[in-house]
């Protein structure tokens, strides 16, 4: 299983296993990681927003329009900044990490 970090607003780290093929989203909400994901992955807020690692960015894929879409609505936005429901857990992604942004 890969391993996956999640940084807090507070600098904590929580690193933990991830079972390939679920959404990122459902990995931090099982883990205690403190976002929202108020539409429960069905990509109708932004709540479940992560910045994605710089360095690990360029090997996911790209954001679909409709995510880019609602991204635009997300606080704390970065250039590197995804929604975790849209992102489903790989072999490749053992040591990404991601940040809870800002709650502005």
């Amino acid at each position: 299983m890969p391993k996956i970090t999640f940084i807090g607003r507070d600098g904590s780290r929580t690193e933990v296993d991830a079972e390939v093929g679920r959404s990122v989203m459902e990995v931090a909400i099982e883990n205690d990681v403190d976002i929202e994901a108020a539409c429960e992955g069905s990509l109708a807020c932004a709540t479940c927003h992560l910045v994605v690692d710089p360095a690990w960015y360029t090997k996911l894929d790209e954001p679909s329009e409709d995510e880019t879409d609602m991204l635009d609505l997300a606080f704390g936005l970065t250039p590197t900044s995804r929604l975790s429901c849209q992102l489903r857990v790989t072999e490749d992604m053992d040591g990404i990490s991601f940040t809870v942004p800002e709650d502005i």
